[in-house]
């Protein structure tokens, strides 16, 4: 029997798959691939926390069901780190929820807000479920681009996007329903100051957008930057929800522990469609959580060292390559655009080149949306040592370019 499945139909084959198989393929026929590709944090996970997550793993009191929005205490610190880094306040019964990592708890969130037809704003490119949970909620998408323009960098990109978001005109009965942001920027390390989210926060309030913030990245900063929360923002909470991931900062990313806090109608909402969908994290998941919200802030530096010294590794690499690519303030990513030489094949193809005549992969900008398709994002995932093997390679590839150029166009 040939079954068909409508919302299945709308989702695109993930262009990273196509990556992931040649990576898989190499590897089998023997060849080393240094994977730069996904963000998947290779640090472990600081002892305290996996300490207390054994300790609390042998009680059986914490085998059992536990509750979908987070137990109490990490609801309660969870308010405390607002405070302890934002001097912000939050109700932990009212405006905090627990979630299975911030992916589940942004793609449920959306799918509780919004419904067939609604708008919803979000910046092209962008992390997949950032687009992809409005797709699956059957809702109109508006895309802003956010790459920077070549005269100004990474830095016009904020107010080229908030340009463009002053000027969206839309009758009131037809406005948008939410607006996704999340600074610094998966996949192109785009930062923003305090006052972008102020501007963001009169908009919305002005045009009854609901905003979801993803702060992800809050804490991979460098250089003297710091990343502000949206909920800084004197009356934030009146129009947007934050959510946070403790998968960087605290390399907890096989944990999928998470947080959304903000706005109480929207934790309202994500409480209640997660009460049917799930019975919450595993208890010792959550009460680990505790231990590094409330003592492992001072572990998180030597973190963000580890990935400073690999982004200088990395950029250094690339630019003596001959691939001059600017050096990001935040994220766990390097956003490179393709050498000219290579344009006009995409990102798709440059990034196959680079898996089969340098031995790297990477993920391919048209994988995060059509105006990505320009540029590849490397993942700060590998040692010193393995970055400057991965460098080695792409400097050769991109020394015999006409070769490699002249076979791709044999292909």
């Amino acid at each position: 029997m040939d079954y068909r499945f409508p919302l299945i139909e709308k989702l695109p084959p993930y262009v990273f798959a196509v990556i992931n198989h040649l990576k898989m393929e190499a590897r089998h026929r023997g060849e080393d691939i240094i994977d730069l590709g996904m963000g998947n944090p290779d640090l472990a996970t600081p002892d305290p926390i996996v300490d207390k997550l054994v300790g609390a793993a042998r009680n059986p009191r914490n085998h059992r069901y536990s509750a979908s929005r987070g137990i109490p205490n990490l609801r309660v610190e969870i308010s405390r780190w607002y405070a302890r880094r934002y001097n912000v306040e939050i109700d932990p019964e009212t405006e905090a929820i627990a979630t299975i990592g911030a992916k589940e708890g942004f793609s449920h969130l959306v799918l509780a807000l919004v419904g067939p037809g609604d708008k919803v704003i979000v910046p092209d490119p962008s992390y997949p479920i950032h687009s992809f949970a409005a797709t699956i909620a059957s809702c109109e998408l508006i895309k802003l681009p956010i790459i920077p323009k070549l005269e100004g960098g990474a830095e016009a990109a904020p107010e080229a996007l908030m340009d463009m978001l002053r000027r969206l005109d839309y009758p009131r009965s037809q406005q948008p329903k939410l607006l996704v942001l999340s600074f610094p920027h998966n996949p192109t390390t785009v930062c923003v100051e305090k006052e972008f989210f102020e501007e963001a926060v009169a908009i919305a309030r002005a045009r009854g957008y609901l905003i979801i913030h993803d702060l992800a990245y809050a804490d991979l900063t460098f250089d003297g930057y710091k990343a502000p929360s949206i909920l800084q923002v004197k009356g934030a909470k009146d129009v947007a929800v934050e959510m946070f991931s403790m998968s960087k900062s605290y390399s907890m990313a096989g944990w999928r522990v998470g947080f959304c806090a903000g706005n109480r109608q929207a934790v309202a909402a994500l409480t209640r469609i997660k009460s049917y969908l799930d019975y919450g994290m595993f208890q010792p998941i959550q009460i680990a959580s505790i231990i590094a919200l409330r003592d492992c802030d001072h572990l998180v530096p030597e973190i963000v060292e580890v990935y400073r010294k690999r982004r200088d590794a990395l950029i250094k690499g690339l630019n003596s390559a001959g691939w001059n690519v600017p050096s990001p303030k935040g994220t766990m990513f390097v956003w490179a655009k393709i050498p000219d030489q290579f344009s006009k094949l995409g990102s798709l193809e440059f990034a196959k080149l680079l898996i089969k005549n340098a031995g790297v992969a990477v993920s391919p900008g048209v994988g995060f949306g059509e105006r990505g398709d320009g540029y590849v994002r490397f993942a700060l995932v590998e040692n010193e040592q393995r970055i400057a093997q991965a460098v080695r390679g792409i400097k050769s590839f991109l020394h015999d370019e006409p070769d490699w150029l002249e076979a791709a166009g044999d292909e």
